[in-house]
């Protein structure tokens, strides 16, 4: 999440209203892996307590606190991540398909969750209740994480849910070695972030956030 355009004192708004949101929409992400992969057969992550909204039960301290405080900090971009849920793709009936629904779950439930705070923020525009600038940032700034996080998991780079569902819709050696890459997958992910390329994700992400504030009736950001 490029942070380039935000003075200092908006940056620590954006931080306050971050962290709770940032929380809570990892542990619906995590949950919605959980809950898909227990529907479908595997109770590995319910037998281990993650299916759970709980976001206590799905922070990593590193990847939920310390890292997003460390590249806010830096000024460029927001990272972050939630302790990923365990799958045993092994319980599944038709393992390809349903690692795949489980895989997706997680990003869809981001954009299910942008879709709230879409029409909240619709509801509130209704009732002329957005003239209060925190209560505006607030479902701002929920719309835009989920829209991100929807499409940044998408992104087919390991670990990210992205590259389970390539593998799974097209099994072959090529999409293999790439869900198996490793700590390498993160490498090529932190190079992606901070490469030229981030710009146009971030673009990307910033179109579909500007479809949702047209629908709610705003202009373009």
């Amino acid at each position: 999440m490029d942070l380039g355009f935000i003075q200092i004192g908006e940056k620590i708004i954006f931080l306050i209203l971050f962290i709770p949101l940032f929380l809570v929409s990892i542990a619906i992400h995590e949950f919605a892996h959980a809950f898909i992969a227990s529907r479908l057969g595997d109770n590995t992550a319910k037998n281990m307590g993650r299916l759970s909204l709980n976001p206590i039960k799905h922070a990593d301290l590193v990847g939920s606190l310390i890292v997003p405080l460390a590249t806010f900090i830096s000024g460029f971009a927001m990272i972050g991540w939630a302790k990923p849920v365990p799958i045993d793709r092994r319980n599944f009936k038709n393992t390809f398909r349903d690692d795949a629904l489980v895989s997706f779950a997680g990003p869809l439930s981001n954009l299910l969750l942008a879709i709230v705070f879409l029409l909240l923020f619709v509801l509130l525009g209704a009732f002329n209740l957005l003239n209060n600038n925190f209560v505006l940032r607030v479902f701002w700034y929920g719309m835009f994480l989920n829209i991100f996080l929807f499409a940044f998991n998408l992104l087919p780079i390991p670990p990210l849910d992205g590259s389970h569902i390539l593998y799974d819709v097209f099994p072959n050696k090529i999409t293999a070695k790439l869900l198996n890459l490793g700590l390498y997958g993160s490498i090529i992910l932190l190079v992606f972030i901070y490469s030229p390329l981030w710009g146009f994700f971030i673009d990307f992400v910033n179109l579909i956030m500007n479809f949702f504030l047209s629908l709610a009736g705003y202009g373009y950001v």
